[in-house]
């Protein structure tokens, strides 16, 4: 049996690569509509070998479909997500509107799969932050092992995470460094071609940003609430593909061999760590893959019990649309859907 599926924000990256991946998993579609807001009525999207033709999120029916799979913005999902549930079909939000509400489970598979029974009050699941996404995902299987105490994590993340037009001011910053001439600013405060930036999102009170404040915030609410992040979130002229160095403190011991050897094991985890000039992964290398991968594991001798490592995913992929689809998959495993 398949399912009927409406995907909100379909013209956007994210939700052209959930298409994707619906089609790639194979997951089991009778049904699937492109939505997105009026400006965008009658674009076209591509779902393997179909065409579809968007549909204005106003006047769409949601009462006709199983599965809504939103990725359409933070304030756009507050105004819809809640009253599309209502109307019965199962809502996997992609924005950080519902991450933290206390009747919104906040899952990514391989780490929290049983939240997924909280669904029922608001017919509702959160997707975490995409660089909150893989850094649990690399992180749960050690938590189990030896249990962290802190984490201290630095983010090198790709201007795709800002969306399209992010995209498209690297692009053109690059080009005028050599060709063109300087192009001022738009998406970002400073330019990002041969740059960084440590500024992503909002500045809060306390000097850190709400990016930054995600990632604690979410990592706490899907493993531990007592595990102590603090975090520094940098923009990288990098199109896609995010990247972690990740320092942790452990009430155990844990060897950076046995940490290997657990890593390799879990899932969704890929391990490439060679002590030589090429053993790890870069965020070019794990554009359009599943895995999050994790490269140099080592002991770290500053502290007692501590490791560091290196993590790199596909942001828009286990960051955002693979994670929702695994989540969609989940519920048909446990007879959710439908």
């Amino acid at each position: 049996m398949g399912y009927r599926i409406a995907v909100v924000g379909a013209t956007g990256n994210v939700g052209r690569e959930m298409m994707n991946i619906l089609e790639e998993l194979e997951f089991p579609v009778d049904e699937i509509h492109a939505v997105a807001s009026r400006k965008s009525v009658g674009k076209e999207v591509a779902y393997g070998d179909r065409i579809l033709k968007c549909k204005d999120m106003e006047s769409f029916d949601f009462s006709e479909v199983d599965l809504v799979l939103m990725s359409a913005g933070g304030s756009v999902s507050k105004a819809w997500s809640e009253k599309i549930g209502a109307q019965g079909p199962i809502v996997i939000d992609n924005s950080s509107a519902w991450r933290q509400h206390p009747d919104v489970p906040l899952i990514v598979p391989e780490v929290n799969p049983d939240a997924v029974e909280g669904v029922g009050a608001k017919n509702i699941i959160a997707n975490p932050n995409c660089s909150t996404a893989q850094l649990v995902v690399a992180i749960k299987p050690l938590h189990d092992a030896a249990r962290i105490k802190r984490a201290v994590v630095s983010t090198y993340q790709s201007v795709s995470g800002a969306g399209k037009e992010a995209m498209d001011e690297l692009w053109d910053q690059s080009k005028g460094v050599f060709v063109l001439g300087p192009t001022e600013p738009h998406v970002f405060p400073k330019q990002i071609a041969f740059n960084v930036i440590p500024f992503i999102g909002a500045f809060r009170d306390d000097g850190y940003t709400d990016e930054e404040a995600k990632m604690w915030l979410e990592t706490q609410k899907m493993i531990d609430p007592s595990i102590q992040l603090t975090v520094t979130c940098v923009r990288v002229p990098v199109f896609v593909g995010h990247s972690l160095a990740v320092n942790l403190e452990f009430e155990t011991p844990l060897d950076a061999d046995d940490a290997r050897d657990i890593l390799r094991d879990s899932p969704g985890v890929v391990v490439i760590d060679k002590h030589d000039p090429t053993g790890y992964i870069t965020p070019k290398e794990c554009v359009g893959e599943f895995g999050v991968f994790v490269s140099r594991i080592r002991n770290d001798p500053t502290i007692k019990n501590g490791l560091s490592l290196w993590v790199v995913s596909d942001n828009l992929r286990k960051g955002a649309a693979l994670n929702a689809v695994q989540i969609a998959q989940l519920l048909d495993e446990r007879g959710m859907l439908g």
